[in-house]
């Protein structure tokens, strides 16, 4: 079977699915979005709310297949056994937030119009921005889906490598690391301004190389959904060859592990290992690849108690227990450590 015979397959396929969706989302948006968009007084982002009703319903599909696939593996096959139950509740207050995709619509749909607007000014210059379809033309909407997912998955790996760079940055984003009892939601468990620089990084890129809103949305769906089995805690790998393709649970448990996942040069030092988000072969290629076989416990070194130099012990940092205790811990932390790498001292 020839690759035309594969895309001649799937592509059926994939457009029922479009169409059913596409049926779901103007039913959502005509019985409940639109009536409440207007009681509220804001008709005039009626097109905002359409596009706002895809990522909700989006959203809301893959908290039920999360619940419903990821769920009974994490009982059947756990990573570690579950010590604090409070924790996955939280994680998911995390995701319920993210999922309804309030951030990415307002980043996206802000960023349409003025990287538009851009593009116009470029052209009266007789400059062209990159554009897939332009550079490639007659390329199928399959293969440039995948070039698409392949592009931003490299610029999530320098992103995500980055924040394990820079002590401010570290501050936000070892919220994402503190949580000891990683499971299913704690993809989403993150600083939301940490977030919010994503989704503005995200989108730039996106809008800059051509993709249309409508494969972003999926496009950002296919990875959220892959990075949850990631995070989830069950006892996976994909063997040696699959574990050399897609990040495998057991791959990116690696990157969360306490020391190993946050530090390359010993104890207190920035950076570590496993930064790619869906496809590991930029970790193999530019040397940050872990494939250690064990299931590592989770978290921040300066999480763990420790004795001091007079023999003292002393608690680990806290890093908060509810939503907003997080949010504001995090913002301290940003502070301190650009202050601590301002000193040398980090």
């Amino acid at each position: 079977m020839t690759v035309a015979d594969i895309v001649s397959l799937v592509t059926p396929a994939i457009d029922a699915v479009v169409d059913a969706f596409g049926v779901a989302q103007g039913w959502l948006f005509q019985t409940v979005v639109n009536p409440l968009v207007y009681h509220l007084g804001f008709g005039e982002f009626t097109e905002e709310a359409f596009e706002g009703t895809e990522w909700l319903l989006i959203g809301l599909c893959e908290l039920v297949l999360l619940f419903l696939v990821l769920r009974p593996l994490e009982a059947l096959i756990p990573a570690q056994k579950m010590t604090d139950p409070r924790a996955r509740w939280n994680d998911f207050l995390y995701t319920v937030l993210h999922r309804i995709g309030l951030f990415s619509v307002l980043v996206f749909f802000t960023l349409d119009p003025l990287m538009d607007a851009l593009a116009g000014a470029l052209r009266f210059d007789n400059i062209h921005p990159f554009n897939l379809e332009s550079l490639l033309p007659g390329i199928s909407p399959l293969f440039s889906f995948i070039i698409y997912f392949v592009i931003l998955d490299f610029v999530d790996y320098c992103y995500h490598r980055a924040s394990h760079r820079f002590g401010w940055w570290w501050g936000l984003h070892s919220l994402h690391h503190s949580q000891q009892n990683m499971n299913l939601w704690s993809d989403d468990r993150n600083h939301l301004l940490d977030d919010f620089l994503r989704d503005v990084v995200m989108a730039l890129v996106a809008l800059g190389i051509g993709v249309p809103p409508g494969q972003y949305v999926l496009l950002v769906s296919i990875s959220r959904i892959l990075q949850s089995l990631q995070h989830a805690n069950v006892r996976m790998h994909f063997g040696r060859i699959g574990e050399r393709l897609l990040i495998s649970p057991r791959f990116h448990r690696t990157h969360h592990a306490i020391g190993v996942g946050h530090e390359s040069k010993g104890k207190g030092s920035m950076g570590g290992c496993n930064f790619g988000v869906v496809l590991p072969i930029w970790d193999m290629l530019l040397g940050t690849a872990n494939f250690s076989a064990g299931y590592a416990r989770t978290g921040v070194r300066d999480q763990l108690a420790r004795i001091d130099s007079n023999g003292v012990g002393r608690p680990g940092r806290e890093y908060g227990r509810g939503f907003w205790q997080q949010q504001w811990l995090g913002l301290r932390r940003m502070v301190e450590f650009a202050r601590l790498k301002r000193k040398g001292r980090r």
